[in-house]
């Protein structure tokens, strides 16, 4: 299928063809008839894209902090490796999108294949969207009308924290498309309306549209025109949707309003204000978010729960719901509203207006209905990119399901170095994985994790999704007697774990033992195996004192959430506790935590003890400074001490022989963690890492996280 992308390094807009994607759980799978390219959003997007790196970091100046600190903790060349992969993944562009639904998921009631919806889907042919981000489209409105339900939908909200009422003044400053449509809502709900723009055709739209207006490129003042239309009193309230770096927007709303005024920010502006503005007449000031009431909560919008009615009465699905029905009843119109139309194969064409001078204000993307044949090509989940069969030299023929930023930075050049064949990477989307294919040389890109499962040329799996699905696809692929490889955990419960061992136990016995390795890299990093060679044959217990500044994370991320990311002790700390067990060569006779009284619990101290006799320390603390090396290892023993530091730097104190060993850039071992993988599969060497030290790590992390 079509999509359109943006190339962040350049800004230069793309139609590719993407594999079609699949229905998942709680979502819909809709055919697109028509988009609606928001110019001013998608303005911003294409013009970073165009900057240069300097001009780039001087819009991001708190991703500029970040890479300062990475440089000093990790070095120069992997945090400049990390910023080119960052800008090498295309963006989608789009997410107002109207089309017919051609599958539900599960969980999903109250859709139908056959239903016409609007949505915030992106600019491709098919899309796969929450079903909370959906609102059927009645008869009485057409497509074009409802690819403006979105951008309407931002409008309501930032009207709805306005709280106008019946006879009230409200200035709309800004008449973009969202300006626009404000006026006409604001008009609906029996308000006086006052635009304000430097364009001559929005302004005439706007009174149209039933607003009076001030013309800025004639020099009209906005505050004066405020006061006249208000006998003096000042308007009630003001809201902006300008796109300017001006703080110019917020100074004059202050100016307009009256004593205890409101002023409610849509649009992107300068915000520098002024106390005694603010202070005289006591005004109230607040950002509107999105669409409304839900956005950006995973719960709401990707689990698909919804807010009861009695207690949030305006959501953004109902928000969308209540921008159709005025569409419907005939008190907003966005016909007028549209400048431009274009057919999706023609997308480049909408983008150069999008970035260049010409005037422009609603542009259509139209996706023409196909014939049978390319219907079947539309909704082809997979793209291959080469028919020449698999190169039987290796023994190692992946297929990779994940292609988040950590497998495309990290794991997939790690495997594909180490001399493993790329045969077929799979994502849920199709975009990460077509970028895969065309930076690595994967023969094909997919959103369907079953062509891998049975796919013969492929013999092994490498795991890189989100960690609740990690025991789940070990298992399909041990069924289906893949090899594999798992980005860490093995997986989230001890019933995961204990169905993990069953299979692969039978599979031994079965006379089809698979290998079984998880990421555990750290084991594998220079310094740790220099470290290990210096302590083999040392039979005196040791002491591990390992420090992991893991730095805070939001407790609504999804790494926090234990049924999806498992907690932080599972997903993370894993590695070290793995990396422990390694040094120590010896099993974990007990282990405890400790930890901090937080709501996400991810400040702790972990304490293990070894049948050696050695004992091991892991903080784990999310409440330190990025400014601090991330990782540091101390090793005590027999009047001897080791000091590994972040991957970068080896210590020894009294240690003959051996003072340090430094390296330019930080090497966790992910590399040579790949290697190990594939050369196992190329010679039918040992496991790199024994599955029962597998397993006693994943029951200890598992045990340690409170399950």
């Amino acid at each position: 299928m079509k999509q359109v992308l943006q190339d962040l390094r350049t800004g230069g807009t793309e139609i590719v063809d993407v594999p079609c994607p699949g229905v998942t759980s709680g979502t819909l799978l809709i055919r697109s008839s028509r988009s609606l390219v928001s110019v001013g959003t998608e303005r911003m997007l294409v013009e970073f894209g165009r900057a240069n790196l300097i001009d780039k970091a001087r819009q991001q100046p708190d991703k500029v902090r970040q890479v300062l600190d990475k440089v000093r903790t990790d070095g120069l060349v992997p945090t400049i490796e990390t910023v080119r992969n960052k800008l090498a993944q295309p963006l989608p562009l789009g997410y107002c999108n109207v089309g017919t639904v051609l599958e539900v998921g599960a969980n999903v009631s109250n859709f139908s294949p056959g239903d016409r919806v609007a949505s915030n889907g992106k600019h491709a042919e098919v899309v796969n969207v929450p079903k909370n981000l959906c609102a059927r489209i009645s008869d009485d409105v057409d497509d074009e009308s409802a690819a403006f339900t979105v951008i309407g939908a931002i409008a309501l909200q930032g009207i709805r924290l306005t709280a106008p009422t019946l006879g009230e003044t409200i200035v709309v400053t800004g008449l973009g498309l969202i300006g626009l449509m404000a006026v006409q809502l604001l008009k609906a709900q029996g308000c006086r309306v006052i635009g304000i723009d430097l364009d001559p055709a929005r302004l005439e739209l706007a009174r149209k549209f039933g607003a009076e207006t001030v013309d800025l490129s004639t020099g009209q003042d906005p505050i004066t025109s405020a006061q006249s239309s208000t006998k003096d009193r000042g308007v009630d309230a003001v809201l902006i949707t300008a796109s300017t770096k001006s703080h110019k927007p917020i100074h004059q709303a202050a100016q307009m309003c009256r004593q205890r005024g409101r002023i409610v920010l849509i649009g992107v502006t300068g915000l520098e204000l002024s106390r005694a503005d603010f202070y005289e007449k006591e005004l109230t000031f607040q950002i509107s978010c999105s669409y409304g009431p839900g956005r950006y909560d995973r719960g709401y919008e990707e689990e698909g729960y919804d807010y009861p009615l009695g207690f949030v009465r305006w959501t953004e699905q109902r928000n969308f719901e209540a921008v159709l029905d005025m569409m419907a009843e005939g008190r907003l119109d966005v016909k007028p509203l549209i400048s431009h139309r274009f057919s999706i194969d023609a997308a480049k064409e909408a983008y150069k207006i999008v970035g260049g001078a010409e005037p422009s204000l609603g542009i259509m993307l139209e996706y023409p209905l196909a014939k049978a044949r390319d219907t079947t090509t539309m909704l082809n989940r997979s793209v291959r990119f080469a028919d020449k069969p698999v190169a039987k030299k290796s023994k190692a023929c992946l297929g990779f399901i994940g292609a988040g930023s950590y497998a495309n930075d990290v794991l997939i050049p790690a495997f594909k170095a180490a001399g493993a064949s790329l045969v077929s990477v799979a994502s849920n989307g199709g975009v990460s994985s077509l970028q895969a294919c065309k930076k690595f040389g994967f023969q094909e890109a997919t959103t369907d994790v079953g062509s891998i499962l049975s796919n013969p040329d492929i013999n092994a799996v490498v795991i890189t999704t989100r960690h609740d699905s990690h025991a789940r696809f070990v298992l399909e692929a041990m069924e289906a007697g893949k090899h594999l490889f798992v980005e860490k955990p093995l997986c989230l419960t001890r019933q995961e774990l204990s169905a993990i061992q069953s299979t692969y136990i039978s599979k031994k016995e079965a006379g089809t033992p698979l290998l079984l390795m998880v990421g555990f890299n750290r084991r594998f990093a220079p310094h740790v195996q220099k470290l290990k060679t210096l302590i083999c044959g040392r039979k005196a217990p040791k002491t591990f004192i390992m420090t992991v500044n893991a730095g805070p994370m939001p407790a609504n991320h999804w790494t926090q959430d234990r049924t999806i990311g498992g907690g932080r002790i599972v997903g993370e700390a894993c590695h070290f506790i793995d990396l422990l067990r390694y040094l120590a060569a010896s099993p974990i006779k007990s282990h405890q935590r400790i930890s901090l009284n937080s709501t996400t619990q991810d400040t702790v101290t972990l304490q293990l003890s070894f049948e050696d006799g050695t004992i091991g320390t892991i903080h784990y603390f999310a409440n330190g400074n990025k400014s601090f090396p991330k990782e540091r290892l101390e090793l005590f023993c027999a009047g001897q001490i080791l000091q590994l530091d972040n991957f970068r730097r080896l210590k020894g104190f009294g240690w003959p022989g051996f003072t340090k060993l430094n390296l330019m850039g930080q090497d966790k071992g992910q590399k040579a963690c790949a290697a190990a993988f594939v050369n196992a599969l190329h010679k039918g060497d040992p496991p790199p890492i024994l599955f029962d030290e597998i397993v006693e790590v994943s029951h200890a992390s598992i045990v340690l996280s409170g399950d």
